[in-house]
């Protein structure tokens, strides 16, 4: 192939112009309307968003415009919405607290920079055709480490509720400092924020059934319900600027600037790029994992399909726009997707349109946020993210499989105890060690013939007729080097055991792989075995495997034969079994 046609299969692709060309007049309006429920979903989780990573409620606004707008350019999801997101909030402010003040604008140039990277790390990945890397997080891993940050996230936001100073990047050090101020508890600050949190949790779960027992449709009841949060922020600015809460120590969003998204640069300094590397490429994992997992689960529904390095370049380019227009790290959200589905959005329009809603509210809504209790917004984000958390899967991986549990026990304790990265770290690290353990040690099977048929089964598991002249040995692994020991021990310690032994065959059926490693394993197999006067045979040899073994030696040294199927082998090697 031409390089020139190889480099330019790996450019952008526009997505835009496959679902643009049929767009039409009912379209339209779908996603008109699906964009005005989520533009109210996500004035509220912007604003809280942007506060929980530390940064002015504005910012929130600022990082759900751009990104939005060439996410529908490049996106392949039909209904994915982009924008500031629970667990991507929590990971930059945990990345930018040790270089800045929050708060400051040193604070917010640092965030615009992690931005930055981020966008250059997904669309480099993008182009590469990376997408594979995102499957060293394992689900378990990645289950257990958003449990862990939800906890940590409700946690962080209860000195907000409470009214208190309290300080701590982890759960430890941020529930002995909370504990600390119980005596400093403000009463009316907690009152709000207790009561907006019960109201939410009551939205969710029991203002829909209600509104339906009324007499109202179904879609009208989940629309109203989905307006919970903005009804509780207007109630109680409304209530602090009709009481006068601000005057009685009440918190206050205070003043918000109007206008469009500002134009903005990253930090163009090396040294901070450093540091801010790993924290990037994390929120750039998690953030990809978290919006391809919602956009294939939600264009399954509808029989469509994402690419997922397509999506990676979407959400770089996301990221690079939130970067140049005052925003911070962003990607494809579960609950706004889930709503933008659920209203009816059938292209990534809706998105440009939300857009536009959020530009509006940012010139003309803003000034009304003025007395918007921060108790208010600390009481969104935990409603919203309380519903991350999942202890079920303990539970469900202690009963399946114990080396799965270890790894979410580990992300737990660890992003509780240490921070989000290193707990994400911990996570994937822990997967890998169990995993070359596990294969390290790989499960092999002595198998014989089931009397009256061609199959072959393990000797220990069902009633099978064998040879003592004939070992037939089924490796359930493909074959490496941390597990091709494991196979010289079990047959040389067959041989020492078996004096009548004239055949050994190795039953290939779920070897995918054999390397380099393992390739001088069975050479040296080959010659100890033919040392003892006993043959080495391979059956059923998968066709990959095969071809870089005709590449090799070993099949023109091998003692034995290759056969095309177990039956065949033993058929020939051992016919009274047959």
């Amino acid at each position: 192939m031409n390089p020139l046609s190889s480099w330019r299969q790996r450019l952008p692709s526009l997505p835009v112009l496959q679902w643009g060309r049929a767009y039409k007049r009912e379209t339209l309006l779908s996603d008109s309307v699906a964009a005005l429920i989520v533009t109210i979903m996500l004035i509220p989780q912007s604003l809280a968003y942007a506060m929980l990573a530390g940064l002015p409620p504005e910012v929130g606004l600022y990082a759900s415009v751009a990104p939005l707008l060439l996410y529908a350019v490049f996106g392949t999801s039909r209904v994915l919405a982009v924008g500031p997101v629970a667990v991507v909030s929590l990971m930059t402010a945990a990345a930018i607290g040790q270089h800045a003040v929050a708060g400051t604008p040193e604070y917010w140039a640092v965030a615009i920079t992690l931005a930055f990277l981020s966008g250059l790390l997904l669309l480099a990945m993008g182009l590469l055709r990376l997408g594979f890397l995102a499957n060293f997080l394992s689900h378990p891993v990645i289950s257990g480490f958003i449990s862990a940050s939800g906890i940590l996230i409700a946690a962080s936001q209860l000195k907000t509720l409470m009214g208190v100073k309290a300080e701590g990047h982890n759960f430890v050090d941020l529930g002995l400092s909370l504990l600390s101020q119980l005596g400093q508890v403000h009463v009316l600050t907690l009152a709000i924020g207790g009561v907006t949190v019960a109201f939410l949790f009551w939205v969710r779960s029991g203002l829909k059934p209600l509104l339906q027992g009324l007499g109202m449709k179904p879609r009208a009841a989940d629309v109203v319900a989905k307006t919970g949060p903005v009804a509780a922020i207007a109630v109680t600015t409304l209530l602090t600027w009709g009481l006068d809460w601000q005057a009685q120590g009440v918190k206050i969003v205070g003043s918000v600037p109007q206008g469009l998204p500002p134009f903005t640069l990253p930090l163009w300094d090396l040294g901070l790029w450093q540091q801010l590397l790993v924290p990037a490429l994390l929120i750039s994992v998690v953030g990809f994992v978290e919006s391809v997992s919602v956009g294939q689960t939600l264009a399954a529904k509808r029989r469509q399909r994402i690419e997922p390095d397509q999506e990676l370049v979407a959400l770089g380019s996301s990221n690079l726009s939130a970067a140049f227009t005052g925003g911070f790290p962003v990607t494809g959200g579960f609950a706004r997707s889930v709503v933008n589905f659920d209203a009816g959005a059938q292209t990534p329009a809706a998105g440009v349109f939300t857009a536009l809603g959020i530009t509006l509210a940012s010139l003309f809504l803003t000034p009304a946020l003025y007395y918007l209790p921060q108790a208010t917004l600390a009481a969104t984000i935990v409603v919203a993210v309380l519903s991350l958390v999942d202890f079920s899967i303990l539970r469900k991986t202690w009963h399946y499989a114990k080396s799965d549990f270890i790894a979410v026990l580990a992300t737990l304790v660890a992003t509780l105890t240490v921070g989000v990265e290193t707990g994400l770290v911990v996570g994937v690290g822990v997967s890998l060690a169990l995993y070359l353990y596990r294969t390290s040690r790989p499960h092999m099977a002595e198998v014989g013939l089931v009397a009256g048929t061609e199959h072959f089964r393990n000797v220990q598991r069902h009633s099978v007729v064998v040879s003592p002249r004939v070992l037939s040995l089924r490796v359930d692994e493909s074959l490496y080097f941390a597990n091709s020991r494991a196979l010289e021990d079990r047959i040389n310690n067959a041989v020492a055991d078996r004096p009548g032994l004239e055949h050994v065959v190795l039953q290939c059926s779920a070897i995918n792989d054999i390397d380099a490693s393992a390739l001088e394993s069975l050479e040296a197999i080959d010659q100890r075995l033919r040392g003892a006067g006993v043959r080495l045979h391979l059956s059923e040899v998968k066709g990959p495997v095969m071809d870089r073994l005709k590449n090799t030696e070993f099949l023109h040294g091998l003692s034995g034969q290759v056969f095309l199927t177990h039956y065949q082998a033993i058929h020939e090697l051992s016919p009274e079994v047959v």
